[in-house]
């Protein structure tokens, strides 16, 4: 499906087409404390409308996934990777999608703190 998104203060908005059938939760030391729930698409399927200029990027660990965030109100609503078979990803913050019931998604647990 195809939908809105963005930070809390509206300078990064984006579009995308996303699959939210298997989001998951992370436990690694980052994504446990963001409480993020993520879902992961192609990077073909995302379009970064607004916003460019007011991303900063966090790396951590082997720095691989660009964490971006809103530098004006912290928010990082996607980050971008690559997939174990070498395809460019993003990875996005459902939570930062518009009109989306998270009560209704079923997130499984990944265990990234022991990776």
């Amino acid at each position: 499906m195809s939908y809105q998104g963005g930070c809390h203060c509206g300078k990064v908005r984006f579009s995308v087409e996303i699959d939210l059938s298997s989001p998951i939760t992370c436990n690694c030391s980052y994504c446990a404390k963001r409480g993020s729930i993520l879902a992961f698409t192609p990077a073909g399927n995302f379009s970064l409308e607004s916003g460019e200029a007011d991303l900063t990027e966090y790396r951590f660990n082997s720095k691989t996934i660009e964490h971006l965030f809103c530098n004006a109100c912290g928010m990082e609503s996607f980050a971008r990777g690559t997939m174990p078979d070498g395809r460019k990803m993003v990875a996005v913050n459902v939570r930062c999608l518009d009109g989306v019931d998270l009560d209704a998604l079923e997130p499984h647990q990944v265990d990234g703190r022991s990776r």
